[in-house]
């Protein structure tokens, strides 16, 4: 229905899939008098809006994608960063009041009723505290939760009935990957988490001049409210005034890889919305250019063994090791045990040998994605959940490097940094360390070793561990026999079905017995497909 208000099923049928359909539009009543005359962009735009968070989640993806999208649809799309229609001041005032039970006159020595920027989630509104303090408050919008779960809902079925339908979307387990989603952005609609976030993120970077995180009010943050430190800079996409700021645009994207690869490996946990909306460049910083980070609701990161996995994949890309690329996809157990590690590394390279020693503007990871699932589906890779908000943010960073200086050396950048850091988290140091670390709890288990391990081997020789194999292997003689029965049953109810048929065929029900031979035939069609049905509704 949206699509149809918006005059988008136009669109949806110019796409390559749909095209061998698009004599249909001339049968939609709806289109006999409509003429459309706003431009496709703006029409997708206002879809996404009507449709809700989750949908502008994807077009803010979207709008830094020119690569796989056209320049007049990202270009509109990109209003969706702050630019979302706005709910109304007086519902913002009243949220606010119910969140410290007075009113705004008292929290606030001013509030501005027009808000700064609206997004999918909240909105924001300038304002100053009572001892002349410059701050922002982010209110989130009213009954936003109802419309997320009904959104959510519908990702959950249409993940459902891909699995069910579409057998190559098994290997990207749809529907765990909404269930990560899922968790994801109910924990946006949490101001105190998002607080919590940005405080950690602050921490993280005291001591670095790449990235300025504002300062939090935790006096005046609430469930559904957060009140931050006011800060400015010039727009991460406004590469007319970066220049006029005299920044020297090369360093600005080199700096903004840093901060991406020290975020997700150094101290594991990144901002995962940074989309051109929430990043600003500081105007005192020209030499050594600083980010301005806003909006902490969606925070990503990893689990041990996935950073190392990840940063020894992303060295074997840099070093066109695929026969280790492909190994560590199988220790890591992403790609079938079975698979032959020679073929998936002709694979690999044939995807990416052709994107190195080129600069960014030639390069479109988001292509490379696509090609990438393609031999992905072929091995049948599973994919793992827990990297979708990774590989999202991976793409923003790669759109902003293309905006800001597409002869960017993405290799070059990131190399050194992860070579730094597999040396410093798994070298002889580290080790050492760790051997130090756990010295004393191994001092403490030592004189009971012996023990154990008299214990184990006695139970061995006594056949006490032969129990649990002996019980495993009855479970599955049984389990045999159970599917040999289904067999059965099914062989006797096709049969019966068979026979109904066949007497029917022959005219069997008709004659002198016209009454006993149609009993005796329907009863067998009748007994043939209801043990047909059983075998078919069990669990084996």
């Amino acid at each position: 229905m949206v699509f149809v208000r918006h005059g988008l099923d136009d669109v949806v049928l110019s796409l390559p899939p749909f095209q061998p359909l698009r004599f249909l539009l001339v049968f939609l009543p709806w289109n006999w008098l409509r003429h459309e005359s706003r431009p496709r962009g703006e029409r997708i735009r206002r879809a996404l809006e009507d449709l809700g968070p989750v949908f502008i989640k994807f077009g803010q993806l979207l709008s830094v994608r020119p690569d796989l999208v056209p320049e007049d649809v990202t270009r509109e799309l990109a209003s969706l960063r702050d630019h979302v229609p706005p709910f109304q001041s007086d519902l913002a005032r009243d949220l606010i009041e119910r969140g410290f039970g007075e009113p705004v006159e008292k929290i606030f020595a001013t509030f501005d009723e027009v808000p700064m920027a609206s997004a999918s989630i909240a909105q924001v509104h300038a304002a100053t505290l009572h001892d002349g303090t410059e701050v922002v408050v982010k209110v989130v919008r009213p009954d936003i939760e109802k419309t997320i779960h009904r959104d959510i809902d519908l990702l959950y079925t249409l993940a459902d009935m891909a699995e069910k339908y579409w057998r190559a979307s098994r290997p990207l387990r749809p529907r765990e990957v909404v269930a990560e989603y899922e968790k994801t952005i109910l924990d946006e609609l949490d101001m105190q988490r998002e607080a919590a976030s940005a405080s950690q993120l602050a921490r993280m970077f005291e001591d670095s001049d790449l990235l300025q995180i504002p300062q939090v009010y935790w006096d005046y943050t609430r469930e559904k409210v957060l009140v931050m430190e006011r800060v400015s800079g010039i727009a991460v996409d406004d590469t007319a005034a970066l220049t006029a700021a005299g920044i020297d645009l090369q360093r600005l994207a080199e700096r903004g890889v840093e901060i991406f690869f020290t975020q997700v490996f150094k101290h594991n946990f990144f901002h995962a919305d940074m989309h051109p909306g929430n990043i600003f460049v500081a105007r005192d910083a020209v030499e050594r250019p600083r980010y301005v980070a806003v909006d902490f609701g969606i925070m990503g990161a990893l689990g041990e063994a996935d950073q190392k996995y990840l940063a020894e994949n992303f060295l074997a890309f840099f070093n066109r090791d695929y026969a280790r690329v492909a190994e560590l996809h199988l220790q890591s157990g992403w790609v079938p045990a079975t698979t032959r590690v020679d073929e998936f590394e002709a694979a690999i390279r044939t995807v990416c040998e052709p994107i190195f020693q080129r600069p960014l503007r030639e390069i479109s990871f988001g292509q490379l994605l696509v090609r990438l699932f393609q031999t992905a589906r072929r091995f049948d890779v599973q994919v793992q959940p827990q990297l979708v908000l990774l590989q999202k943010t991976l793409l923003h960073v790669e759109g902003l490097g293309r905006q800001l200086y597409p002869d960017l050396d993405l290799w070059k950048t990131a190399k050194p940094f992860l070579e730094q850091w597999l040396k410093e988290r798994y070298g002889i140091k580290p080790l050492v360390d760790e051997l130090k670390r756990q010295a004393p709890r191994w001092s403490e288990t030592m004189p009971a070793l012996p023990n154990l391990i008299h214990d184990v081997l006695r139970n061995m020789r006594d056949g006490k561990f032969v129990e649990p194999v002996q019980r495993a292997r009855q479970a599955e003689l049984r389990a045999g026999r159970r599917r040999e029965h289904l067999i059965a049953r099914a062989v006797t109810g096709g049969a019966l079905t068979l026979s109904a048929v066949v007497l029917l065929g022959q005219g069997f029900d008709k004659g002198p017995l016209l009454f006993g031979y149609s009993v005796f035939i329907w009863a067998f069609a009748v007994t043939g497909l209801v043990v047909l049905a059983r075998v078919l509704l069990s669990d084996e």
